[in-house]
């Protein structure tokens, strides 16, 4: 070929490209699954006490920390009635901004109760964008066997520095209308 001009020569490659047959993959569907790294920064979480009260406290240290504007936390106080974590406050309301996020961790390192994790879930695409604002359901983890949802009063003879840390049975307190578990 260097008898071809230099334009020439350059678009040899798109040339020969242009006659290969053409590979889609038809994701996810036709693709596996890969495991991640142990130190992945996935999909964010926030977690509960071993009796189901929730962890975060609605400090909004998180929301302060996020770089990118992500993270809105408005924090309420709880009451004897209805009671969503051990101390004062609660996140009343909790919102990620995927769109936004930038997956750096900075939030996970303001926690100041551990409250919020990031998991190894890495499929977050979605076609709309008001899908990608995750709310405060989306984010809370499951309840485990022996959880309660709350609000529900703390576990009885303990008090909120007995959770923050952490010697709490996970013994779930009586309802009414409930058995003792």
């Amino acid at each position: 070929m260097p008898f071809l001009p230099q334009p020439i020569r350059g678009f040899w490659v798109t040339f020969i490209t242009m006659f290969k047959p053409t590979v889609t993959e038809q994701y996810p569907e036709d693709r596996d699954k890969y495991p991640v790294e142990q130190r992945f920064h996935g999909r964010h979480q926030l977690n509960r006490w071993a009796d189901g009260l929730e962890k975060c406290v609605g400090c909004e240290l998180c929301a302060w920390a996020c770089p990118a504007d992500a993270i809105f936390v408005e924090g309420a106080d709880n009451t004897d009635t209805e009671r969503f974590s051990p101390g004062e406050r609660y996140g009343r309301v909790y919102q990620i901004n995927y769109l936004r996020c930038i997956f750096c961790g900075l939030c996970i390192e303001a926690c100041p109760t551990r409250a919020l994790t990031m998991t190894n879930s890495y499929e977050l695409a979605d076609d709309s964008r008001a899908d990608l604002i995750y709310e405060k359901q989306d984010l809370l983890a499951p309840l485990l066997p022996g959880m309660l949802a709350p609000p529900h009063p703390m576990v009885p003879g303990t008090t909120e520095q007995d959770y923050y840390a952490n010697r709490i049975n996970g013994a779930v307190p009586e309802q009414e209308g409930e058995p003792a578990r």
